[in-house]
């Protein structure tokens, strides 16, 4: 059984590397975002979207431990 787990791990992230090399050879077009007057170089899709999703994944866990963090002093107040 633990076998089986391990190749079923082994075989879910080669689906998920596959997934994302597909879609980085797919999304090569250079393109230029223009934010707020500022103008970034010209970079392929798939590279924005790659950045942005892990600028996001470091954001939200931020977020989440200071809004907790947040909380658990309020309560301190409060008790």
């Amino acid at each position: 059984m633990r076998n089986f787990k391990r190749v079923l791990l082994v075989v879910f992230v080669l689906v998920l590397v596959l997934a994302v090399l597909a879609f980085v050879l797919e999304n090569q077009q250079s393109v230029s975002l223009l934010f707020l007057g500022w103008a970034g170089p010209q970079l392929p899709v798939s590279l924005l979207i790659v950045l942005t999703l892990l600028i996001g994944m470091l954001i939200g866990p931020l977020f989440a431990w200071l809004l907790g963090r947040a909380s658990r002093v309020s309560r301190k107040r409060l008790v």
